[in-house]
């Protein structure tokens, strides 16, 4: 820990540095992104925030029964199918706070949690219909795009075991509106000031870095650092189905900033499987749509095995896991040949061992 405060006081020393050298630049960044927060963030996003919270708070606990077949398929607990709107509705990181909101509630266990926010937090179509509308010449693109989100998010939650609970999941809290409405502001400001703070660096990278690399390549690390301002260059790419392909892999993974924005709105839950189960969305998100756009089918099989072999893989290291601690168990409670003997004269000279 002490040499993880290292590194990061390392790393604020030259940030600040930088920022003293090159404030112009760092002004320029933080312009753009305060442009892009009120221009775009907060009109499609804070409304879902506030309306996401009251769900999450009001429906928390009781069973939806339009959601019930798919919570089933997706292995969600009793009580949580309600969590799959904010995710599936309210674009990053909605999904993520209602997660964190319920189990802050105690309405979820930290493990249906930790798996819930594998494939529970996915961009919205605010998001899509607002910023890309202008990116792609036919909105059904968009449709296509974000029907495959769904189904590369779906397959992610199918590949991670569910929950072994059982029963009711309850909440054991109630919020106000006045509570909704404060979180979600805090929310909002949280995710444009990290907004802002990506948007800074961008600038740099921009001045420093990526003017080395061709144009696409460029939009692509500008995108997996932050995924708004990725988004807003793709006009740049001429062809249709490379737009596409690019946009559906940084939109599945969501970037950097949207996992620091996502890590700031789940309390104490573990972002290490979050960051693997997108990463697991974004390929099979990207490998789909190649296999649409293409018209190549015979991508579907491959996709099929590795999914099937990923299924397999994930259900034999829970179950190694078990062995170990079974054998962890009767390695404590074992006897030795030593005192095998000396047991059995016990057990036999003992009315209960006979």
């Amino acid at each position: 820990m002490k040499r993880r405060q290292f590194w990061l006081g390392i790393a604020a020393t030259l940030g600040m540095l930088i920022l003293i050298l090159d404030s112009k630049t760092a002004v320029t960044g933080a312009r753009a992104g305060l442009e892009l927060c009120i221009g775009s963030l907060i009109p499609s996003l804070f409304p879902f925030f506030v309306l996401s919270s009251m769900l999450t708070n009001m429906v928390i606990g009781s069973p939806v029964p339009l959601l019930r077949p798919l919570g089933r398929l997706l292995q969600i607990p009793n009580g949580c199918e309600s969590l799959l709107l904010p995710a599936f509705l309210g674009g990053y990181p909605a999904g993520a706070q209602s997660i964190g909101q319920a189990y802050s509630q105690g309405a979820l266990s930290k493990q249906s949690a930790q798996r819930l926010l594998s494939f529970c937090n996915n961009p919205g179509p605010a998001f899509l219909f607002g910023i890309l509308g202008t990116q792609f010449p036919d909105n059904r693109m968009l449709w296509h795009l974000w029907g495959i989100l769904l189904v590369s998010s779906c397959l992610t939650a199918w590949l991670y075991p569910g929950s072994t609970e059982a029963g009711q999941i309850t909440a054991r809290s109630q919020i106000t509106v006045s509570d909704c409405l404060y979180s979600s502001v805090k929310n909002m400001g949280i995710v444009c000031g990290w907004v802002i703070f990506f948007r800074i660096w961008i600038t740099f990278l921009e001045r420093w870095v990526f003017w080395v690399f061709p144009s696409s390549v460029r939009i692509a690390l500008s995108g997996f650092t932050e995924l708004t301002n990725g988004c807003c260059l793709l006009f740049s790419i001429s062809d249709v189905r490379h737009r596409f392909l690019l946009c559906a892999s940084m939109l599945s993974f969501g970037g950097l900033c949207v996992t620091m924005q996502t890590a700031s709105v789940i309390g104490d839950l573990t972002l290490l499987p979050y960051l693997g189960s997108k990463l697991l969305q974004s390929l099979l998100c990207t490998g789909i749509s190649a296999a649409v756009l293409y018209d190549l089918p015979l991508l579907l099989p491959p996709i099929a095995i590795i999914c099937w072999s990923i299924k397999k893989a994930v259900a034999k290291h829970r179950t190694m896991m078990y062995n170990e601690d079974t054998n962890q168990w009767r390695n404590q409670y074992a006897v030795s040949k030593k005192n095998r003997a000396r047991l059995r004269l016990l057990s036999a000279r003992s009315p209960i061992g006979r």
